[in-house]
């Protein structure tokens, strides 16, 4: 497991990050985002949705639990598992996600950790202050082994 830690300074700057990641990510690629409430997982993911091309507004799926963004070079299924704490899921159709065409990213992933592939990305948000962030990135598997997110 490759492992990557930077800290961004502003919310600006956490969402220029997200559109850097952006560049690295291929079809079928998912991402595991952890922190606390409002730490910024919305904002990176906002700017990856634009690193995509994606032009419609990224809102927090956490009442609709899943939102898909096809208008982008990559289609993109931003989740939010925290709904899912309180009940075990049935059949959701996690795999046809994370099996799919585009890029999943899924917040809170505890409550589903038993549906999250072996070969993932996981990043961590810790909040440092009111502004900054210290973001570590997680690569597990191989097919991220040659991604070169430690030039990000």
């Amino acid at each position: 497991m490759l492992e990557y830690q930077l800290t961004t300074h502003s919310y600006e700057e956490t969402e220029a990050l997200g559109a850097k990641i952006s560049e690295l990510l291929k079809a079928g690629d998912v991402i595991v985002l952890n922190g606390d409430l409002g730490v910024g997982k919305t904002t990176l993911t906002r700017g990856l949705a634009r690193g995509l091309g994606i032009k419609r507004n990224v809102k927090s799926p956490t009442f609709t639990l899943i939102r898909e963004y096809q208008d982008g070079r990559i289609p993109l299924y931003h989740m939010d598992a925290y709904r899912l704490e309180s009940s075990p899921d049935e059949d959701l159709g996690f795999d046809e996600y994370f099996n799919g065409n585009g890029i999943t990213i899924v917040e809170w992933p505890q409550f589903i950790k038993d549906e999250i592939p072996a070969e993932h990305i996981s990043i961590n948000i810790a909040r440092l202050s009111d502004t900054d962030r210290q973001i570590v990135f997680k690569l597990h598997g191989e097919k991220y082994a040659d991604r070169k997110f430690g030039d990000l």
